[in-house]
């Protein structure tokens, strides 16, 4: 299974640098609408993570699919709270552990 993280240019440097390859940066809105559908129905990904901020400008049945997903797991990750995670791990085991 492979690890892929989608974002700008700067989001996705610190990823390179730590040995992640699959790495995407697309320049406009349509071009990262379709290269998240391709990660979603690919069966060799198994982690996708996304600049948050990308996440509200998104169609909202890609969102949904996104926060949904159990394979690939979806995670956003970016400098401006985010509660993704929280909530991905809440839906899963039924316990907030951030209480």
């Amino acid at each position: 299974m492979e690890f892929s993280v989608v974002g700008s240019q700067e989001f996705t440097l610190g990823f390179q640098l730590a040995g992640i390859s699959n790495t995407f940066n697309p320049e406009t809105e349509d071009e990262m609408i379709s290269q998240l559908k391709s990660l979603l129905n690919s069966k060799d990904v198994g982690i996708i993570v996304v600049d948050s901020a990308i996440i509200p400008t998104l169609p909202e049945r890609l969102r949904n699919q996104l926060s949904t997903s159990v394979t690939p797991t979806v995670l956003g990750i970016g400098t401006e709270e985010d509660t993704t995670l929280r909530d991905t791990i809440r839906k899963a085991i039924g316990v907030d552990l951030w209480k």
